[in-house]
């Protein structure tokens, strides 16, 4: 499907917590074609000395609404300078980028595994596995409590609480989330009922670990890839990847990759 570029109104952007904001903007066509894992390259206004787009993976999208959510983590002089806008302020958009999830076919549980403000490109693919009928647990990871952002809206989607961790233990499991990830499999193989399918988006170490956990356990992955980009479409050859068919891009070959194509 051919690229959408829209000029998109801001109608909410506002803190969620620990520097992570949500952004909700008004554009219809990338809303309509949008796939989970998939995401918008964003200009940035009053940054013309800054001309690179920012890559933020689509949150949600609502295609009867005709809005995009984002989710953003301060970083850097350009994130910075996106909490300054405010409602009636417009980003430029080009989207939907790039191959998103693509759960096995029937897939009738799956795992998912986010790390910090990774649980927003996982969030659609929640979503669409559950309307599929499958049974999906989630573990979400993240610093602090503050920066469970996404946790309330997981809980509506699943129908239940995610499984939670935090590094300083203000809230679920103390510590990193790859233990959660761990008694997950072993409990679903001991079961006799094992996942399906497993994907991953977060720090590339928690994707490494994730992807090493899934192929023990004989379970098909997929992680979502972060790299600095450019042009966003392909062209530039500044995202690439390191798999084991050679170099990819992360822009139109990814960013969602199998875990066991990646040379980590």
């Amino acid at each position: 499907m051919a690229l959408c570029n829209e000029n998109a109104p801001i109608l909410v952007n506002e803190e969620a917590g620990c520097n992570i904001w949500l952004m909700t903007v008004a554009a219809p066509e990338i809303a309509a074609a949008a796939r989970p894992g998939q995401f918008v390259h964003v200009r940035v206004p009053g940054m013309d000395d800054h001309i690179l787009r920012r890559p933020l993976g689509i949150y949600a999208a609502d295609a009867q609404a005709g809005t995009v959510d984002m989710m953003y983590q301060v970083l850097g002089f350009g994130t910075d300078r996106m909490t300054a806008l405010v409602p009636g302020d417009a980003v430029e958009l080009i989207g939907a980028i790039g191959r998103g999830w693509q759960p096995p076919a029937g897939c009738k549980r799956a795992l998912v595994v986010a790390g910090g403000v990774g649980s927003a490109p996982l969030y659609p693919l929640v979503e669409e596995l559950k309307a599929s009928g499958a049974e999906v647990t989630a573990v979400l990871g993240a610093s602090t409590i503050d920066a469970l952002v996404a946790r309330e809206r997981y809980g509506v989607a699943l129908g239940c609480e995610p499984a939670c961790s935090t590094d300083d233990g203000t809230f679920g499991r103390a510590g990193f989330c790859t233990p959660l990830v761990e008694e997950a499999l072993a409990a679903a193989a001991a079961e006799g009922a094992p996942y399906d399918y497993v994907a991953c988006c977060g720090p590339e170490p928690l994707m490494r670990i994730v992807a090493a956990m899934a192929a023990d356990a004989s379970v098909f992955c997929e992680v979502s890839l972060e790299r600095r980009m450019a042009c966003g479409v392909g062209a530039c050859l500044s995202c690439v990847v390191d798999t084991v068919d050679g170099k990819r891009r992360a822009c139109v070959d990814g960013p969602v990759f199998p875990a066991t194509e990646v040379v980590w």
